[in-house]
């Protein structure tokens, strides 16, 4: 699985960890994502994010 870093805080989405904290689970796909999931740390979406 992939992890991809916020390019503007440098927030890592690790597919293998999800985001549980809102209620995404545990090896969930980057690209399916709902296009309002946005970045946990500095609320930016899912564009300003780049494969690690």
């Amino acid at each position: 699985m992939a992890k991809y870093v916020c390019t503007a805080c440098g927030y890592v989405y690790d597919e293998d960890l999800g985001d549980e904290e809102n209620s995404i689970k545990a090896g969930t796909k980057f690209e399916d994502l709902d296009d309002s999931w946005v970045c946990p740390l500095c609320s930016l979406g899912k564009e300003v994010f780049e494969k690690e």
